[in-house]
């Protein structure tokens, strides 16, 4: 009977989880380039009461066992890299990425950021920055009278005069794992081990994403979905409450026997 009281306790914690999950998800739906988490549940080891296959009598072995299980844990949260819905701004230094790749950025430290969000902008340095200062390695447009930034990321300065040059080229990574990824807040992952070591490459080759300027990418959070999960976790929790609440009358009613 105690046993049914901590297997439930786990799937309410694991409930618990799920919802602080889910309502992350959807803070973040009007983020530019915010990836949606999910959950992923894993059930805990199984309490061996006969193992199949055993001999219950002379020459005759059961084909299945007796095992309880204990309950689940939370085996990991996934981030979600499905395309977000391009919204367009109107704004010149907003870039939007259509399918693969993360724009890489450099904070003032020198540690190297990654993200999907492109509302960008112009540093007092004439440098093409995120919303952190972090930069791009794009550089010289102090002077621009207006800025395009091409869909194989090559940024073209036009000045005054109408003549124009280059001022580099925005370029895209990409990583074995992307899911492996740390989030780091403010828009910006981190390298780990588990996702591999970045690759950069020209936009719209080698399976990379084109760029859209005057676009942003949206968050790729469904609501509809996030709201059906959010029933079912609350659903699921308060089965795993009124389990509790069976085991707990079941006790009561041994304890009166025994009176």
């Amino acid at each position: 009977m105690l046993r049914a009281f901590s297997t439930a306790a786990t799937g309410m914690t694991a409930q618990q989880t799920m919802v602080d999950v889910i309502a992350n998800n959807l803070a973040n739906v009007n983020t530019s380039g915010f990836k949606r988490s999910q959950i992923n549940f894993q059930d805990l080891l199984y309490t061996q009461l006969t193992e199949p296959g055993v001999e219950v009598s002379s020459g005759i072995t059961a084909p299945v066992g007796v095992e309880i299980g204990n309950g689940v844990r939370v085996g990991d949260t996934t981030k979600v890299f499905s395309q977000g819905e391009l919204e367009n701004t109107g704004r010149n230094l907003d870039v939007a990425i259509q399918g693969n790749g993360l724009f890489q950025v450099t904070s003032p430290t020198g540690e190297l950021r990654y993200t999907r969000d492109g509302s960008f902008q112009i540093n007092g340095n004439g440098e093409l920055v995120n919303a952190m200062g972090y930069t791009l390695g794009v550089s010289g447009l102090s002077d621009a009278k207006s800025v395009a930034i091409g869909s194989d990321g090559i940024v073209t300065i036009y000045d005054t005069s109408g003549g124009s040059s280059s001022a580099g080229t925005i370029q895209l990574a990409s990583f074995p794992n992307p899911a492996g990824l740390r989030s780091e807040g403010n828009n910006l992952l981190s390298e780990t081990l588990a996702s591999g070591t970045a690759t950069l490459g020209t936009a719209g080759q080698n399976g990379l994403g084109t760029l859209q300027a005057n676009f942003l990418e949206k968050a790729n959070v469904q609501m509809v979905t996030q709201l059906v999960n959010l029933i079912k976790a609350q659903r699921a929790y308060e089965m795993n409450s009124r389990a509790i609440r069976a085991g707990d009358d079941m006790l009561r009613t041994a304890n009166d026997v025994v009176r």
